[in-house]
């Protein structure tokens, strides 16, 4: 069953509003439950660095930990992406390098890109010819 689903790029703003129960909590779980999700390896670090945001702006310690098992549990494959290739998307759609690694993803596989990030929506839309997230 999970495989029949189709195939998306998950970037960080998404699956840190699941797991840290942020506003769009239930709309990154609704769109995440459709797919087969794929993410660039700076995921691991995005995640981290939203961590150490959220204990900075008083999480506890205990909900970062239970955030960071739940994301553990995710079916997420994880791919290298080429530094030079992602250096020219970054250039070409003023993004950071770790968007663009989403971006590059995206194009690579084919696939939609889910962000609740603007600026890279943005990107993937005039990139991949349709919005930064799925119907």
């Amino acid at each position: 069953m999970w495989l029949a689903r189709p195939p998306v790029v998950v970037d960080c703003s998404v699956l840190a509003a699941m797991l840290f129960d942020e506003t769009q909590a239930d709309e990154a779980m609704a769109m995440l439950t459709k797919h087969a999700l794929h993410a660039p390896q700076v995921l691991t670090c995005d995640l981290a660095s939203v961590g150490l945001k959220k204990l900075r702006a008083g999480a506890t310690a205990t909900e970062i930990d239970i955030a960071f098992t739940d994301f553990a549990e995710q079916r997420i494959e994880l791919h290298s992406a080429p530094a030079a290739a992602v250096y020219a998307l970054a250039q070409m759609h003023a993004l950071s390098a770790c968007d663009a690694a989403y971006l590059w993803l995206a194009a690579e596989l084919k696939v939609p890109l889910l962000t609740f990030d603007r600026q890279l929506a943005q990107a993937a839309a005039r990139l991949l010819g349709g919005s930064g997230t799925p119907p």
